[in-house]
């Protein structure tokens, strides 16, 4: 009898064990499928299918960004969307990467009514996109202006020295890879980045003139790298009113838009690791003190800034200077 016994309570034993590693294997697949379908699919962004007003963050160092190139583009072909916000957050960045976006800015605005509103700072290439919109709100104490280019490298030739490092080179032409980190810079190398740096400059200048309808002179005046508060920049014609994003969606109620209509942001597309979705891998980095599993870590360590190249607009509170 107690055999049987014995028998009876191992096999209730092994129904248990079984049932546990079902239920486990259910909610193991069930999770990999919704990884896959987000690693596949990327963040939907909610309620597009509704009539809105689109929201675009544009935060951070400039660069020539393809994700947001594409939600621009996507946001212009939207019927759904009838407004959009630009709400900008930026010091500005590579000159390419900002007539990139400024252009992309433009065409949207040629379909629909765009407004830009600034936060903290919208200086350097974070303005010049800022002046793509057809109007532009910045808060009292908000950071604008910073209108110029310029261009950094890096001298290696004391370290070099010091370590005993030569180097040789063959090369087609004296200007050919220059200025170079590895060779003190003449003065034909100076003469030629600034003459890219002034030709930029000129077109910098020419847009703020044109988008913000003062003529050439005025806006050399005012592109001379200085910062100027929200205040100061409604009073020089840099932006159009000072306020918060409720004055972004008024100005848009006077272009036909439906003020009450909701504010939906178009969020860029982040993906994961296969089975961790994005938003779950910055929370299990968070979780285990290393920060977010994802490549927006280095933006919030202010790292991109490091691996930026060519020609800036740029403001560099860090430092206090002015990028012309």
């Amino acid at each position: 009898m107690s055999t049987r016994a014995d028998d009876l309570i191992d096999r209730r034993r092994l129904r248990r064990k079984l049932t546990f590693w079902r239920i486990a294997a259910f909610v193991i697949a069930g999770l990999a499928i919704v990884g896959l379908s987000t690693w596949l699919a990327g963040e939907r962004l909610p309620g597009v299918t509704a009539d809105h007003i689109a929201k675009v963050k544009i935060e951070g160092t400039i660069t020539e960004d393809e994700d947001l190139l594409d939600r621009l583009e996507k946001i212009r072909k939207s019927s759904s969307v009838k407004g959009v916000i630009l709400s900008i957050d930026s010091p500005g960045g590579t000159t390419a990467g900002g007539e990139a976006i400024f252009d992309a800015v433009r065409k949207l605005a040629a379909e629909k009514p765009v407004v830009a509103q600034v936060g903290t700072l919208a200086a350097s290439a974070g303005y010049m996109i800022a002046s793509g919109a057809d109007h532009i709100v910045a808060r009292k104490s908000s950071i604008v202006g910073s209108i110029g280019v310029l261009v950094q490298f890096p001298d290696l030739t004391g370290m070099m020295d010091k370590l005993g490092i030569k180097l040789e080179e063959i090369k087609s032409s004296p200007l050919k890879a220059e200025p170079s980190p590895f060779n003190p810079t003449t003065e034909p190398e100076r003469a030629m980045m600034r003459n890219m740096v002034l030709d930029s400059y000129d077109w910098f200048v020419g847009i703020v003139a044109d988008r913000r309808a003062m003529s050439k002179a005025e806006a050399t005046t005012l592109a001379d790298g200085s910062v100027f508060t929200g205040r100061q920049a409604l009073e020089k014609k840099l932006i159009d009113e000072v306020g918060g994003e409720d004055r972004a969606i008024a100005w848009l109620g006077t272009k036909g838009v439906n003020a009450k209509l909701d504010v939906v942001e178009w969020k860029r597309t982040q993906r994961g690791s296969f089975f961790l979705p994005n938003s779950l891998a910055k929370a299990v980095g968070r979780a285990l003190g290393f920060g977010d599993f994802s490549s927006e870590l280095l933006k919030e360590m202010g790292a991109d800034r490091l691996f930026l190249d060519g020609m800036l607009s740029l403001w560099h509170p860090e430092k206090a200077a002015l990028g012309d």
